[in-house]
């Protein structure tokens, strides 16, 4: 155990291994993480992105997520990569990297309800400057594929420290051994669909339609197609042929804010 106790110890080794778990998911490797104590809060350039995540364990209970542009932008294009997207923009890789950052986000919210027996949900996060001096802060010093990315940066709240402390009391010792909610959800399976265009007819027209017939979509044939998983559009691509079943080749990861007009 660090100087800075088992509880902050358990915090950042889970928030490392969160990252990799979402990092996995996108790019079929798994980086590794370790973390060190730093005085003051900096993050490289410019350019750096900072997303201030609170919980639902009370006011203050928040932490800040840093990562300077080399950082982010090779996060996001790696992402993009196991996606099949072998060019990424820089714009691509920014909302990548969010996604990234969210999920990681959401799992350590599951991992710390689990610690304090009972749920906790990610609040509004949001994009902000560096957190104000005095908010003790971390390198997370990761590699991923071999090579080593410049520091990502997490800052916790004594708030967000002294909410667990007291959701472990009220809990006891039974909460810390209680199952992954994230394990038994990865084996749920959802129905994935594509899209290659729609139409509207008037009824009437409908009515008319018999075999032979041809409905013209609003896609041309030169557009990507949909992917869709639970009624939400996540990706779109290229049709290709495997082994004689029509395949999708993924070329671009829709943002968050795609996905969400797309359930509007």
């Amino acid at each position: 155990m660090s100087e800075h106790g088992e509880l902050i110890d358990w915090l950042l080794e889970n928030w490392i291994a969160r990252l990799a778990d979402s990092l996995e998911g996108m790019t079929g490797e798994r980086p590794g993480g370790v973390w060190r104590a730093v005085e003051g809060v900096r993050c490289g350039d410019g350019e750096a992105l900072w997303w201030e995540q609170p919980l639902s364990l009370g006011e203050n209970a928040t932490f800040w997520a840093g990562a300077p542009q080399a950082a982010w932008f090779e996060i996001g294009s790696r992402a993009l990569r196991g996606a099949g997207v072998e060019v990424a923009d820089t714009r691509d890789a920014r909302n990548t990297y969010l996604e990234v950052l969210s999920q990681a986000c959401s799992g350590m919210a599951r991992v710390i309800g689990r610690r304090v027996g009972a749920e906790v949900t990610c609040g509004k996060g949001h994009e902000t400057p560096p957190p104000a001096k005095g908010v003790p802060g971390f390198d997370i010093e990761m590699t991923l594929g071999g090579a080593a990315l410049p520091p990502l940066h997490l800052c916790l709240t004594p708030a967000l420290r002294d909410a667990i402390q007291a959701g472990v009391a009220r809990a006891g010792p039974k909460a810390v051994a209680a199952p992954g909610t994230l394990d038994l959800l990865l084996e749920v399976e959802l129905p994935v669909s594509v899209s290659f265009g729609r139409a509207q007819l008037p009824l009437k027209d409908v009515l008319k339609l018999t075999a032979g017939s041809i409905v013209e979509l609003n896609r041309t044939v030169s557009e990507p197609v949909e992917v869709i998983v639970n009624d939400c559009v996540i990706a779109r691509g290229e049709v290709v042929v495997v082994d004689g079943n029509y395949g999708v080749r993924i070329q671009e990861i829709t943002s968050r804010e795609k996905r969400l007009k797309t359930l509007q």
